[in-house]
């Protein structure tokens, strides 16, 4: 192994450490970074601008702070990568339509600043679907991202890229977010965490709808140590995010000793109405079997979420309305197909269906948080099925039955997304095909830290257990690209 590829596998936690004791430069990791970049992206597709001339800048300014001994930012010198919905000032941002190909915002949106502002060095956007709809990271202006346990599999979405060059070590710091599970879903299938915080704790000043609770901004990492650090960057009281409260930042980046021994883990399979692959199911049940020893209690528990799917379709159509109104009446061509789909069906809905949706969504959350009391955290899958081609835009049947449209295959997560608990997806070893399992671990209302502090204590649990530790992809593999995943690109290549 070079020494670039020892100082890649660092973890955040560990770079941050070395960088302030100045065993590391900044300038020596962005390096490496963007040749692992250079290297693997054209195998995966992660990456989507890039902006390597300021983040050198930005690494030799961040050397010279460490070397004088100044105040460090908890991210100070880490190379960073943004999802490609986050607005970033001078750097490209497409949203992945070609409506905005061309698009360079001239300020921050307020949670890239909060990274910023704790030191990160800004390198690159990571790839999304268009608008993030979907979970299936492909659009006409970047391409496909490819799953880097097998670039041929979807990587999942919106924040597919993101978990992907975290998975291959392109960069130790990516950004999300999440709607349906867009932070949840592509840690799972790529063996990373990606943890959905509680609405409000991340300033989304993007957000139009700012009183609906349904999309949150997030992070992903290689670990929870990891994910724990670039969360506390990410936390702040904002007069922009009108559902923000207060969390501490800097408790949350440590961890609290956690005794497993003494929770209660309710435990569901599909939580009585999502759809799951029969495939699924027995790894699940098997990863249980592996796990139960490690808490007080693990007993299976039903739910009733109601009408979940419907309520979702109301909630989520929303921002759809307001968002692509303009442009689909201009020219409905102009948005992909899921975006498209989104819109006339959110166009159909009535002020009575809203009504309905948030009286439903209520009693769904209520119901929820009642069958919490008995149980500290709750165990699910987080996908229903193994990576699909990406080639597939998305799954329309599972098992014989079709699926009721585009994103009912993600049930498993936005049926968790409409009670707003913080939920983290966990990686748990591999499925039945060799691709990485992911646990979905849901925690109390509002009780971010003390699922971090339980994420924390099964991570290390699972570490010494051989069936339920973190997946690795086989990164020499992707040094060889054998498809073109920018292949379904239909519009000239950009100049980045």
């Amino acid at each position: 192994m070079s020494h670039s590829d020892e100082l890649l596998a660092l973890s955040s936690v560990e770079l941050r450490r070395r960088i302030g004791s100045k065993e590391i430069s900044p300038v020596e990791l962005l390096e490496a970074a963007i040749g692992r970049i250079e290297s693997l992206n054209p195998a995966v597709n992660a990456i989507a601008a890039t902006d390597f001339e300021h983040a050198r800048r930005g690494a030799a300014r961040a050397e010279a702070d460490a070397r004088k001994g100044e105040r460090l930012g908890p991210l100070h010198g880490l190379p960073t990568g943004i999802k490609d919905l986050h607005e970033t000032a001078g750097l490209l941002t497409t949203y992945g339509s070609p409506l905005y190909r061309g698009f360079v915002p001239e300020k921050d949106a307020a949670m890239v600043a909060l990274v910023r502002r704790a030191g990160a060095i800004i390198v690159a956007k990571t790839n999304v679907p268009e608008f993030g709809a979907g979970a299936n990271t492909r659009n006409v202006v970047w391409g496909a991202t490819g799953n880097p346990f097998d670039p041929r599999l979807n990587a999942g979405g919106s924040s597919g890229g993101a978990a992907v060059a975290l998975a291959c070590d392109m960069l130790p710091v990516c950004t999300g977010s999440d709607t349906g599970g867009s932070l949840r879903i592509p840690a799972a299938v790529c063996g990373v965490v990606g943890f959905r915080p509680s609405p409000g704790v991340v300033p989304a000043d993007g957000r139009p709808l700012g009183w609906t609770p349904i999309s949150v901004l997030g992070p992903l990492a290689r670990d929870v140590g990891d994910l724990r650090l670039l969360f506390s960057a990410q936390i702040g009281m904002d007069d922009r995010e009108p559902l923000a409260f207060p969390l501490d930042a800097e408790a949350v980046a440590k961890a609290r000793p956690t005794d497993l021994g003494a929770l209660r883990a309710a435990v569901t399979e599909d939580f009585g109405q999502c759809p799951v692959a029969a495939d699924i199911r027995r790894v699940f049940r098997s990863r249980i079997g592996a796990m139960r020893h490690l808490f007080r209690a693990c007993d299976e528990v039903s739910f009733d979420f109601g009408e979940a799917h419907r309520c979702f379709d109301v909630v989520r159509a929303q921002s759809y309305v307001d968002r692509y109104r303009d442009a689909y009446e201009k020219d409905p061509n102009s948005l992909g197909p899921n975006v498209r789909s989104n819109y006339e069906m959110a166009a159909r809905m009535t002020l009575a269906d809203m009504a309905w949706a948030h009286a439903e969504q209520t009693r769904i959350f209520r119901r929820f948080q009642e069958r919490l009391r008995d149980y500290d955290i709750v165990l699910s899958p987080t996908t229903p099925v193994s990576p699909f081609p990406w080639s597939e835009l998305y799954l329309e049947t599972l098992e014989g039955t079709r699926l009721r449209n585009y994103y009912h295959w993600l049930a498993l997560t936005y049926v968790i997304t409409l009670v707003t608990n913080p939920a983290i997806s966990l990686p748990c070893g591999v499925d039945e095909h060799g691709m990485p399992f992911g646990l979905q671990v849901i925690g109390r209302f509002r009780g971010d830290r003390d699922l971090l502090d339980t994420a924390t204590a099964m991570e290390q649990a699972f570490a010494r257990i051989p069936q339920l530790a973190r997946p690795r992809p086989d990164l020499a593999k992707l040094a060889k690209p054998v498809i073109d995943l920018r292949s379904i690109v239909t519009y000239p290549p950009i100049l980045q």
